[in-house]
């Protein structure tokens, strides 16, 4: 089964809306899955994108997913790269089509001048954390995320 690459297009919003559903499922994260998908649209398609997707095929059928976005580093005076979810159905696993999709974002965070490509994973998600690792990834243990987000943002935003 070959594995395969490409850009997103506006008529794969439906199939980007179900990988990022799947993959929340797979995360038990159902419960926060909160988009509309004419936002989504736009975010991803729209005059100013915030993010990109690129969807991975096997035999030419869509099993998988990366949406990712720039971020910058002041260390680095560069770009990095965000891959914000990445995400192969579970039964097209084992064919190199996860490794496909995350290559082809670090080609493209290479070509584009970026210094690092930076992502989060479950602590209790084993076989991303083994795969991430044999790829070269290493943990960045010293570090958290910090998130502020629903109407916490929005009273922190209304602060003077």
């Amino acid at each position: 089964m070959p594995a395969a690459v490409r850009p997103s297009i506006p008529a794969d919003l439906p199939l980007i809306a179900s990988f990022i559903r799947q993959l929340a499922d797979y995360e038990k994260l159902s419960h926060a899955v909160r988009f509309d998908e004419a936002e989504l649209r736009d975010h991803l398609f729209g005059p100013n994108p915030r993010a990109e997707a690129l969807i991975g095929e096997i035999d030419g059928s869509p099993r998988g997913f990366a949406l990712f976005f720039h971020t910058f580093s002041t260390f680095a005076g560069k770009p990095g790269i965000w891959l914000e979810d990445l995400f192969v159905q579970p039964d097209a696993r084992g064919h190199g089509l996860g490794k496909a999709l995350l290559v082809a974002v670090a080609q493209m965070a290479v070509e584009r001048g970026c210094a690092r490509l930076e992502w989060s994973v479950l602590d209790w998600n084993e076989p991303a954390i083994g795969f991430y690792r044999k790829l070269g990834a290493r943990p960045m243990d010293e570090w958290r995320i910090m998130r502020v987000d629903g109407d916490a943002l929005s009273d922190f935003g209304d602060q003077k």
